[in-house]
């Protein structure tokens, strides 16, 4: 683990204030002295236990964009909360606790994909399965690796919370914050579901993926990320109201731009082979438009070849570019990206007629742009 930096906020007089402009650092920086402490428990637990849960840290320490806790932060300045003081540090840290819920996510999702790798490394089973194969242990090395996945994302869900609520945010405003926090939680369960439920009963219509997408990415993303914060601050309802139709819009525009890049994306960009969502048999909008076209034009070996391609785990870099030609003739890429650009019209709307305060308005109109468009 990478060594602690107490360096999260700077000195200003007596308070302290948090440096806007490096927020995925600070957070990096809160997480990695959370999980020395955290590692220090569970070393004296028990040493098989340490070496586990210092997987689990690399995993969670070693790369992301921070987006979530960006989002919260600036869902917290938009409803006035500070940028300097406790309060300040407070929120920087329940902040941080959205990166141990998104290596939950990440864990599990990886495990009911069987992602090989993650960041450009394994994925934590294939590492466990690694670790097993190395050892020499008896048994399968992929049912360890199963088990220890299930359980390092459970161990960070368990930290997010412990996090959260030993951030130091005052009783009143962490009760509001719950709100968010609890939905969300659920919703992006129920979203894994039915994206799993959507693969084995071959629904492959544009609205079940929109539903999966709003469920399973933009509302733990964007939207309940910034209401956290906003409620945290003790934001009006009409803030809160405009803060969640800009952040469900930007929320399902990611998770659009994310689905592009999981057929059209550079390795180098997204850590994960090209194509790697038809590997996994993903239904996301952009192959449900193609079908959808497909069908109502009766191009029955456009159809053939995305239900070939989908799910085929040995699916090869021809077929990859087969499958990428027929999406885009189909119009489904067209279409994708039209409905990127109204949700992220439709999001600075609500943003602009909110009324928040600055810079966080600002700040916000900037991250919507950088999320919707990662192609470079």
């Amino acid at each position: 683990m990478p060594p602690s930096n107490s360096t999260t906020l700077q000195a200003t007089g007596k308070d302290t204030v948090v440096v806007e402009t490096d927020l995925p650092g600070q957070v990096q920086r809160t997480l990695t002295d959370y999980l020395q402490t955290r590692s220090a428990e569970a070393a004296d637990l028990d040493p098989a236990f340490a070496t586990a849960v210092a997987e689990l840290a690399g995993f969670v320490l070693g790369g992301g964009k921070r987006i979530r806790p960006t989002f919260a932060w600036w869902g917290w300045r938009a409803a006035g909360g500070p940028a300097e003081g406790p309060a300040a540090q407070a929120m920087l840290r329940a902040a941080s606790a959205l990166e141990l819920l998104q290596a939950c996510a990440l864990v599990h999702d990886d495990l009911i994909d069987e992602s090989d790798t993650r960041r450009g490394n394994p994925t934590v089973h294939r590492k466990f399965e690694q670790i097993h194969r190395e050892s020499g242990f008896s048994g399968a090395g992929i049912q360890f690796g199963r088990a220890a996945a299930v359980l390092l994302g459970d161990l960070a869900l368990s930290w997010a919370d412990d996090l959260l609520h030993s951030a130091g945010i005052p009783p009143e405003a962490l009760a509001r914050a719950l709100r968010p926090w609890r939905a969300m939680r659920t919703e992006v369960l129920a979203g894994q579901y039915l994206d799993v439920l959507g693969q084995f009963r071959g629904d492959e219509t544009p609205q079940a993926a929109l539903q999966i997408c709003q469920l399973k990415a933009a509302s733990y993303t964007v939207q309940r990320p910034l209401e956290l914060g906003a409620e945290a601050a003790g934001a009006g309802p009409d803030a809160l109201e405009a803060l969640r139709r800009f952040g469900s819009d930007i929320g399902v525009a990611f998770q659009l731009r994310d689905d592009l890049l999981g057929v059209f994306g550079d390795p180098g960009v997204t850590g994960k082979p090209a194509g790697d969502d038809l590997r996994e048999g993903k239904r996301t909008v952009l192959i449900a438009e193609a079908v959808a076209t497909a069908r109502e034009q009766a191009d029955q070996p456009a159809l053939d070849l995305l239900r070939d391609v989908l799910g085929d785990p040995e699916l090869d870099a021809d077929r990859v570019e087969q499958a990428r030609q027929v999406l885009t003739r189909l119009g489904a890429v067209a279409a994708v990206e039209k409905r990127i650009t109204d949700l992220t019209g439709s999001a600075m709307l609500a943003l602009h007629t909110a009324g928040l305060a600055e810079p966080a308005a600002s700040r916000l109109a900037e991250l919507a742009i950088a999320v919707t468009d990662r192609s470079h």
